[in-house]
């Protein structure tokens, strides 16, 4: 059995490798991205040309514009923290109702 990757069957498949590596951006990256692409956008270029100069898929362009769009690189760098500091809270949450349903069960004798 011979296990060949997406690439690898584009390839002999004699197909063009049109897939991206995966990259993470930060948001400073990302706002920056964004202020260089609307000018180029600006300037007259074609959607297409930006998002290949920039190496950004079409996907995450969109994504990037509904969520960082108007933002100044601080202002996306403080929403990912608030958005970190809040799963934690979940997280602990979570686990403090878990640890609460375990005493009640304790307490109730049903273990």
């Amino acid at each position: 059995m011979v296990h060949l990757s997406r690439e690898s069957v584009a390839q002999h498949a004699g197909m063009e490798d049109i897939t991206m590596k995966r990259k993470r951006h930060t948001p400073e990256q990302i706002v920056r991205k964004l202020r260089e692409g609307e000018r180029m956008l600006n300037e007259g270029q074609d959607l297409a040309e930006v998002l290949r100069q920039l190496e950004v898929s079409e996907s995450s362009w969109a994504r990037w514009r509904n969520q960082y769009g108007g933002m100044k690189a601080d202002e996306a760098k403080r929403l990912k923290e608030l958005e970190r500091e809040n799963a934690r809270l979940k997280k602990l949450l979570a686990e403090a109702e878990l640890d609460k349903a375990m005493l009640k069960e304790l307490a109730e004798g049903n273990f």
